[in-house]
Formats: C-alpha cells, sequence, structure tokens
C-alpha cells in the first residue's frame, strides 16, 4: 500500500504497484507494519494523516519495522523515543540531529528493541526480513532461505565498514588545526600526545583537554581513525600484504591493525581486502588476519 493506491515510482526508477492506500487499510488487521525508505520519505512526513495512521497501525501491530529511511517516518510518529535504532549510515547523523530523543546507531545492520525494528540500507532490509523469519519460525528455515538467495543468515560485520570516512570539521583553535594536518599527512608518524602537544604548544594535559573538547575525541582515537582509513585505502587499492599495510599505516604490527579494523569496521583486514579491493590479488602467505 501507499499514500494513493495505483503505480509508484521509486527512487531508482524502478514502479511498484500499490493495490490500496494507507486510508482503506484498517489498522487493527495488520500484523507487520514495515516502513520502507527512499526519496519520498522526507516529504512523507508532512502528511499528518500519514503519520497519524502510521501510529495508530503500530498500536495494534505485533511488529512495527522500517527500512533505510523509513525509519524518518516511524521517528515522526513518535514511535523511536529513547529506542535503539539504525538507519543507512549516510542518513544517520541527520535522524540524530532531527530527533534527538531517538537513540540511533549508525553501523548496525539492523536492531531489534522488543516489537520495533531498524534496518540499513536497501539490502539491509533482507537481513531484517531472515531474521523475522527467525524469530517468528526457526534458524534452520531461515537458513535454508539464506541459501537459495545466495546470502549470510547473519552478515559479518557492521555497515561501518561500507560507509565512506566522515571527519568532524576541523578544529577551530589554529593549534589543535595544526596537529590534525600532519596525522593526515603522514599516519605512520609519531603522532603521540607528547609530540602534538609539543607541536600545539600547550603541555600534554591542556592539549588533551582542548583537542577532545574541540575534535570531539581524544587524539589517540583520531589518530587510529585516520590510520584505518589510510589502510583501507591501502588495502582497496594495493596487493601488498597485511604486514606492509600495518606498517606504512603506522599501526607497527597486523595484529594492532586487526584489533583496530574490528573495533572500527567490525572485520579484519584480510576480510575487508576480500570484499572491497579494486584489483585482483593472490592470498598473502600468513595473511588471515
Amino acid at each position: 500500500m501507499s499514500v494513493t493506491a495505483g503505480p509508484v515510482t521509486s527512487e531508482s526508477g524502478l514502479k511498484v504497484t500499490a493495490d490500496r492506500s494507507f486510508s482503506e487499510v484498517n489498522p487493527s488487521e495488520v500484523d507487520t507494519l514495515l516502513v520502507v525508505g527512499g526519496i519520498g520519505v522526507m516529504e512523507a512526513r508532512s502528511n499528518r494523516e500519514l503519520v497519524a495512521w502510521i501510529a495508530q497501525t503500530a498500536a495494534h501491530a505485533p511488529r512495527v519495522a522500517s527500512v533505510c529511511t523509513g525509519a524518518f517516518l516511524l521517528a515522526e510518529a513518535g514511535l523511536l523515543n529513547g529506542v535503539p535504532v539504525t538507519t543507512h549510515w549516510a542518513r544517520a547523523d541527520r535522524l540524530a540531529r532531527e530527533y534527538p530523543n531517538v537513540v540511533v546507531d549508525a553501523d548496525p545492520i539492523y536492531i531489534r528493541h522488543h516489537k520495533l525494528w531498524t534496518s540499513a540500507g536497501v539490502t539491509a532490509g533482507i537481513d531484517m526480513a531472515l531474521a523475522m523469519v527467525e524469530a517468528d519460525l526457526d534458524a534452520e528455515l531461515a537458513q535454508t532461505v539464506a541459501r537459495w538467495l545466495v546470502m549470510f543468515l547473519r552478515r559479518p560485520g557492521g555497515q561501518t565498514q561500507f560507509a565512506a570516512p566522515v571527519w568532524s570539521a576541523p578544529a577551530e583553535r589554529p593549534a589543535v588545526r595544526a596537529t590534525q594536518d600532519p596525522i593526515h599527512a603522514n599516519p605512520q608518524g609519531d603522532h603521540s600526545v607528547a609530540v602534538l602537544a609539543q607541536a600545539a604548544a600547550m603541555s600534554e594535559r591542556n592539549f588533551l583537554r582542548v583537542f577532545s573538547r574541540e575534535v570531539t575525541c581524544t587524539p589517540a582515537v583520531y589518530v587510529e581513525r585516520v590510520r584505518v582509513e589510510a589502510a583501507r585505502g591501502m588495502l582497496e587499492q594495493h596487493g601488498g600484504g597485511v604486514d606492509s599495510v600495518a606498517s606504512a599505516c603506522g599501526f607497527g604490527t597486523a595484529e594492532t591493525m586487526r584489533r583496530a579494523f574490528i573495533r572500527r569496521l567490525g572485520v579484519a583486514p584480510a576480510d575487508y581486502r576480500q570484499r572491497f579491493s579494486k584489483v585482483p590479488t593472490t592470498a598473502q602467505a600468513g595473511e588471515t588476519l
């Protein structure tokens, strides 16, 4: 169903026919309310009749779910206040900004919170649907469906591994901003608090306090983020071994880089390369990290 019955053109250009408009559906008849995303969602939020129908239907439905930016409509209906949710990584900041009472986590493929389910991008809706099959029936059937779809029953890692790097705005204070540029220019360098504080002409304690306030994370976290992004680029573009990538990006050892990747992206470097490499590579000796 849609706002109006008839053909609906999706954001990708695909036309889908809605048999009925939402106003023709009795809210008490809905078992699973699934709100999909797309370019029309933002405008649809101003349709008060639709938003009221979603809220009324959600009160009766045993399960309420969204795919991608469909979470914006659920939030507009007041259904996500105080609830941990996810949406597409590129829209997560906007969801959190426009609905500050919603607890947004941009990494999970999907999140289930009691009867509320939210998922990331379009294909994450399939992951969520498989989880619903498992919840309603059993894991064996869900696994069978996953095999027929040629996909994981539980996709490894979160959506952060697919996201483009999103950096905080440069610090306003020139002395702090001047310490950020060398980190990006040379991730391999010595970027300890002592070295950075000396470059900023501050005491270590004062530098740590000012940097954390202006950049919204500690220097160590910032350096690790930059190094992970540098390593992502090398793993995507080059065929060198994990050890050489780790050294070139300032991690020191492959194990240190592996821990950083698991912490930031939810996947190991070798797994990341296998999924996102732009060049054909053969397995490097010992590359099992």
